[in-house]
């Protein structure tokens, strides 16, 4: 079972190997969009701006073979910036056009809804409050804490929700269409619990 993670030049792709190579999976860094399809399974971590990561994916090839290997059905998973690409757009700094692999959009925090003043970015502990039965969050509680780290988050259908997290108001944190899932918390720092989701994700 080979897992890539997926390199474009976005974020700190060292701890999201570590947290693999704890629960004995065999993760590799990879950056060749030819040979992405020769894995099983795909994570597509990231942090920092949309509109840069969409370009890095473009201008790398890596674009049209993630939208391959997810259409191949084998298990993807978005990590953060990487659940947000996901997505049909995102309003970070213009509107940028995104994956299109799950229906929805990605927007600020909206500070006019939080009941008292809160700091964005959410940063830290919070909870997710599991929506719906999953493979991904199989012998975890209905509610877990886990690590977020972001300023904008998904708005989708209720559909494609298989977790939420209050932060001024609930906002959707963990998706899943089919065989694509998404985590905005990042489960590489959440210890217990997001080794655990990793280990679910590496069974599946």
């Amino acid at each position: 079972m080979k897992i890539a993670i997926v390199d474009y030049n976005m974020g700190n792709l060292r701890s999201v190997k570590n947290a693999f190579d704890k629960i004995g999976a065999d993760a590799v860094i990879e950056k060749d969009p030819e040979k992405l399809l020769h894995y099983h399974k795909m994570i597509l971590p990231g942090v920092g701006a949309f509109g840069d990561a969409m370009e890095h994916l473009r201008s790398s090839g890596l674009l049209e073979a993630i939208r391959e290997f997810a259409a191949s059905g084998k298990a993807m998973l978005g990590i953060c910036l990487g659940m947000q690409l996901l997505f049909d757009k995102s309003s970070e700094f213009g509107e940028h056009e995104g994956l299109g692999l799950i229906p929805g959009e990605v927007v600020p925090f909206d500070k006019s809804r939080f009941p008292h003043p809160l700091k964005v970015p959410h940063m830290g502990w919070n909870e997710l409050f599991v929506q719906k039965e999953t493979p991904l969050f199989a012998g975890l509680p209905k509610a877990f804490y886990l690590y977020f780290v972001h300023s904008y988050h998904v708005v989708c259908d209720d559909a494609y929700a298989i977790g939420k997290t209050v932060y001024g108001y609930e906002f959707v944190s963990a998706v899943q269409k089919d065989n694509i899932y998404g985590l905005q918390p990042h489960p590489e720092k959440s210890h217990a619990n997001g080794l655990k989701i990793l280990k679910n994700f590496m069974e599946l």
